[in-house]
C-alpha cells in the first residue's frame, strides 16, 4: 500500500482539481508496518480531511508517556481535540487515506517501479517499469518523491543524504500476551538494552526491543526467544508473549537531505529525512510535510501563486525535520547509554524534569507537533506562522477544522463574506462564535497566513490578493 505521505499529498492535490498520479511499486496491500502512533498535530491534519474520528474508533489513546521512570510527558494539557497519542498501526492510517485518495479521483498505478527521472524547465520525465517488465516514460509538471529512505527519486537527483547510523539490530515483534503490561506504553531500559510495548487495541502488542549484547545484521535470523530474552532482562517478565505474527530486525539512520526541492522535484517523508523510532515522529513528520506542500503545489498549478511559493516548503519544513532528528537522537541516546554515570545523571535529570511543568509542557508540544511554528515576515501580526487552534464558529460548520475540509483557505472574521466574494472558489468565510478579536486568514494546512486587528475591507482584499491571487472583483 502507498505510504501515508504520498497518499495524503495525492488526495489533497486530486481534491483540489489537480490531475495527479501516485506510483506504487508494490502490487498488494500489507497489514504489517513499523509505525504505530499518531500525534496530536497529525490528528488535527487528518481531522481537516474528515478522517480523524474514524481512526479514533480504531486506535487506543494514551494521554501521557513515562519514558524514563519519573519523567512524564503529559499530553492531556494540550489545547487540542486530541490531547493524547493514538496508537494505531500504519496500515490502518494508509487504508483511510487510500479511500480518500481514490474518492478524490487520483490515479494509482500499482506495481510501477520508478527507475529514474530527468527534468527540464517545463516538466519532469519519469522512467517507470510496469508489472509486466516493460518500460514507460511519464511526463509531469512536478514530481514529489515520497519513496522512503532508499528513495530512487532522491538518488536520481544526485542528492546527498548526509548523516550516520544511529542504532542497529533493533527487533520488532507483534505478539499476543497472557498478561497486559502495567502501563499502556510499557518501556524499560537498563545496561542490557531496552524493551517497549505498545497496544494495537485488538489484543495484539507491538514490541520494539534492543539487546546490547546481540548486535547482528538486519537479515540475521530472529526468533521469539530472542525477543523474550531481552524482555525478561529489561522488564523482569516476558508477560507470556506468544503466537508472533511478525518478527523483524532493522537498523535506524539519522539523515536529512540539504534541500527538499531541486527544480521541479520535491522530497517528503523518509525520502527527505530519517531518524530513530524514538518519539514515534517519523510517520507524523511525513504526513505534515505533505500537508504543507500539497496546497502550495495546487496554488501554483492553478495559477493563483507564483513559483516562489514552492520554495517556502523547504524553508518551513527543513527546520522541522532537523529538530525531529535532534529530539529523536536525544531520546535514543538516553535509552541506549550503557554508562553507569550517564544513567545516574539521567535519573537525576528525570527528577528535575518531573518537577518542572514548563519543561514537561515544552516536551509535549514538541513531540506532539502542536508547538511547530513557521517564520513570519517582519512586522507581521504575532499569530502569523502559528498553528491556529480548532476555533468554535458561529454557525455550520461548527469548527474551524471542519471548514478546512474543503481544502481551501478559511477567512475567519465578522462581516468578511462580501469582501471575499471574488475569491469564493478559493476561500471559505466563517464567523467566530465568540472571543476572537483579530481577523484571520488560515492556510489549508491550519497555520495563520495573515491576521489583523479590526482591518478595513481594503486590508482584507490586499491579504486575499497576496495569498489567493488577483481576480476580477465581479467573480472568481
Amino acid at each position: 500500500m502507498p505510504c501515508p505521505t504520498g497518499l495524503l499529498l495525492a488526495g489533497d492535490l486530486a481534491k483540489s482539481g489537480v490531475n495527479v498520479a501516485l506510483l506504487e511499486r508494490r502490487d498488494h496491500e500489507s497489514d504489517l508496518s513499523r509505525a504505530f502512533s499518531l500525534h496530536a498535530r497529525t490528528l488535527e491534519q487528518l481531522d481537516a480531511r474528515g478522517l480523524a474520528d474514524g481512526l479514533l474508533r480504531i486506535g487506543t489513546p494514551t494521554r501521557a508517556l513515562h519514558p524514563f521512570g519519573r519523567i512524564s510527558i503529559d499530553f492531556s494539557r494540550l489545547r487540542t481535540r486530541f490531547p493524547f497519542i493514538l496508537t494505531i498501526p500504519q496500515w490502518q492510517v494508509e487504508r483511510a487515506l487510500l479511500r480518500r485518495t481514490e474518492e478524490a479521483g487520483a490515479t494509482i498505478l500499482r506495481g510501477a517501479l520508478v527507475t529514474g527521472l530527468r527534468q527540464d524547465r517545463d516538466g519532469v520525465d519519469v522512467d517507470v517499469r510496469r508489472p509486466d517488465g516493460t518500460m514507460a516514460a511519464l511526463r509531469a509538471r512536478y514530481v514529489v518523491g515520497t519513496d522512503g529512505a532508499g528513495s530512487t527519486v532522491r538518488q536520481s537527483l544526485g542528492m546527498p543524504f548526509p548523516g550516520k547510523s544511529a542504532i542497529r539490530s533493533v527487533m520488532l515483534a507483534d505478539v499476543l500476551l497472557d498478561r497486559a503490561p502495567d502501563d499502556i506504553f510499557k518501556f524499560s531500559s537498563n545496561e542490557e538494552g531496552f524493551t517497549f510495548f505498545a497496544p494495537f487495541g485488538d489484543g495484539w502488542y507491538r514490541i520494539v526491543a534492543w539487546d546490547r549484547r546481540e548486535q547482528v545484521p538486519d537479515d540475521a535470523p530472529i526468533t521469539l526467544e530472542d525477543v523474550r530474552d531481552i524482555t525478561e532482562r529489561t522488564i523482569g517478565s516476558d508477560l507470556g508473549m506468544h503466537d508472533p505474527r511478525w518478527l523483524s530486525r532493522f537498523h535506524s539512520d539519522e539523515r536529512q537531505v540539504p534541500h527538499y526541492r531541486q527544480g521541479r522535484v520535491f522530497l517528503a517523508g523518509d525520502a527527505a529525512h530519517v531518524h530513530s523510532p524514538a518519539g514515534g515522529m517519523g510517520m507524523n513528520t511525513g504526513i505534515q510535510d505533505a500537508a504543507n506542500l500539497g496546497w502550495k503545489l495546487a496554488a501554483v498549478l492553478h495559477g493563483w501563486a507564483g513559483d516562489a511559493l514552492l520554495d517556502s516548503y523547504h524553508a518551513e519544513r527543513h527546520p522541522v525535520g532537523r529538530t525531529v532528528l535532534r529530539v529523536s537522537h536525544a531520546l535514543l541516546t538516553a535509552v541506549t547509554t550503557g554508562s553507569p554515570l550517564i544513567r545516574a545523571l539521567r535519573a537525576a535529570l528525570a527528577t528535575a524534569v518531573h518537577q518542572s511543568v514548563v519543561v514537561e509542557a515544552r516536551a509535549s508540544r514538541g513531540i506532539s507537533g502542536i508547538g511547530i511554528t513557521y517564520r513570519a515576515p517582519r512586522g507581521s501580526h504575532p499569530l502569523v506562522g502559528r498553528r491556529v487552534p480548532d476555533l468554535r464558529l458561529a454557525e455550520e460548520p461548527a469548527r474551524l477544522y471542519e471548514a478546512l475540509r474543503e481544502g481551501k483557505f478559511v477567512l475567519v472574521g465578522r462581516d468578511v463574506a462580501a469582501v471575499a466574494t471574488p475569491w469564493a472558489g478559493r476561500v471559505v468565510t466563517v464567523s467566530p462564535a465568540a472571543g476572537l478579536r483579530p481577523t484571520l486568514l488560515v492556510r489549508p494546512d491550519g497555520y495563520a497566513a495573515w491576521a489583523a486587528e479590526d482591518p478595513d475591507p481594503d486590508e482584507v482584499r490586499d491579504a486575499l490578493t497576496q495569498w489567493l491571487g488577483s481576480v476580477d472583483r465581479q467573480g472568481a
